[in-house]
């Protein structure tokens, strides 16, 4: 019998919402205006910075695009260009060891032992694919990467969208009724279940202090801890 494949979320999922805000989001923030200037040459800075232009009416200089993504980071917007222009400036912070990606310790011990028994492991986060490696490059328990087989984000489709997880299922060559999604977003288990993916509700007292409970889970099996996830 063919085991499921988990797929996860990882802000408030397997890692705290505070490191993302109160780490990461800051840190990109201040690095932008440097990282811009010093890489507004690079191809792969210059097609994600030409794509907030074109979207917010041609804006002409770069110092007007580095205020726009600012802004969006502010907001905590998910769009596609700025989570890569993150993901590139935290490659920096990660590499020169400034701060490790903080993961659950159930989630860490949950993932390696789901590998060990069978399972494929994959990532749907609205951070980069980059972002998402780095993370899982360079977590406090570890370089924990070699266990994922597959990472998706925002271009596959947006989180709360049934045919993204249907476009996941297709990608990964498996139907989606052998998939288990993990989150912490209700609205995203929504989605996935839309599409017939299985789904759990990651219920953290560190990240959502008031259960949620009853009609708040939208019908979806709840969990505090990747402990309690059963797979299969």
């Amino acid at each position: 019998m063919t085991k499921p494949l988990i797929l996860t979320d990882v802000e408030g999922t397997t890692s705290s919402i505070s490191f993302v805000k109160d780490v990461l989001f800051p840190y990109a923030r201040n690095a932008l205006p440097e990282f811009v200037h010093e890489n507004s040459d690079n191809p792969d800075v210059r097609r994600w910075l030409d794509t907030v232009a074109a979207e917010n009416g041609g804006i002409c200089t770069d110092e007007m695009i580095v205020e726009t993504l600012q802004g969006w980071i502010d907001e905590d917007r998910k769009h596609t260009a700025l989570k890569a222009l993150q993901g590139l400036i935290w490659q920096d912070g990660y590499l020169s060891a400034e701060f490790a990606a903080h993961i659950y310790p159930d989630a860490a011990k949950a993932l390696k032992q789901w590998r060990e028994q069978g399972h494929t492991l994959a990532v749907y986060s609205s951070g980069s694919v980059p972002a998402q490696k780095l993370f899982f490059g360079h977590t406090d328990a570890g370089d924990l990467l070699p266990l994922f087989a597959a990472f998706f984000d925002t271009e596959v489709g947006h989180k709360r969208e049934a045919d993204s997880y249907r476009n996941i299922a297709a990608r990964l060559n498996r139907p989606a009724g052998e998939i288990l999604f993990l989150s912490d977003v209700v609205e995203e288990l929504d989605a996935a279940r839309d599409a017939g993916m299985r789904t759990a509700l990651i219920d953290r007292r560190e990240d959502y202090p008031e259960p949620r409970t009853g009609e708040a889970t939208h019908g979806h099996h709840r969990v505090e801890s990747f402990a309690d996830v059963r797979p299969a």
